[in-house]
């Protein structure tokens, strides 16, 4: 596999974004969708882990509106202050716009066999449901993401499979937030939900100080066979 920055176009301006190829040369393509760190070390090696596992993976930089080419580090606190700061300047309609743009580049790639879906983690997993609500991505997950239970009637747009692994103690989605998702979103057969009791908010941080091996072990493998299932 092999990884560089592009560039994305867009009627709004161009934007980098990170990408990595399999080693086969293309494979099926996954958007990868950033923390509200920017697209770091942490995001670049999730790319680099799909291509290891035969897809092609681009990671837009969602936050170019407000800075391009931010790379914040998740375990200092001046890193952890400014993406807080980022996070409540970020548009959402604006960002979904940039997914939909930065789906249609992939799909557009030599390097990408067709099929594309979407994965997201915190800002990203709620990202990656309201990808799944309005865009046309084939099959999407999202890690811990935040506040999807203010966002449940936007379910109605989902039209192709949608995972979510819970953090069961998230100190962003409290209990109470987490059976209001069950309960929009738990009947809906495109969406699968995951829990993982006693797990913090981003459990499956590549080297992150809350990452749990097991559990991330365990979602990752139920993330790789559900984008095998339905982008192959």
């Amino acid at each position: 596999m092999s990884g560089q920055d592009i560039e994305i176009e867009s009627e709004d301006g161009n934007f980098s974004a990170y990408l990595s190829v399999p080693a086969s040369g293309s494979g099926p393509g996954v958007l990868v969708l950033q923390e509200i760190f920017g697209v770091n070390a942490g995001m670049r090696s999730i790319a680099d882990w799909l291509a290891g596992a035969g897809f092609t993976a681009l990671c837009p930089d969602l936050f170019w509106r407000i800075e391009p080419g931010i790379q914040l580090s998740s375990e200092s606190e001046s890193g952890l202050q400014r993406a807080f700061e980022l996070f409540g300047l970020f548009n959402h309609d604006t960002g979904i716009r940039d997914i939909a743009t930065s789906l249609a580049t992939l799909r557009a790639l030599d390097t990408c066999t067709g099929k594309t879906g979407a994965i997201g983690y915190c800002l990203g997993g709620l990202l990656a449901y309201r990808t799944a609500c309005h865009t046309d991505s084939d099959a999407t997950v999202g890690y811990y993401g935040v506040n999807i239970q203010e966002r449940l009637e936007e379910a109605a747009g989902i039209s192709h499979p949608l995972m979510l692994h819970i953090a069961g103690t998230d100190e962003f989605v409290p209990p109470e937030a987490q059976a209001r998702i069950h309960a929009g979103l738990g009947s809906n057969p495109l969406v699968t939900l995951h829990d993982y009791p006693g797990q913090p908010h981003a459990f499956a941080r590549p080297n992150g100080d809350h990452s749990d091996a097991a559990s991330a072990g365990l979602a990752n493998q139920r993330t790789l066979d559900f984008l095998h299932r339905y982008l192959d």
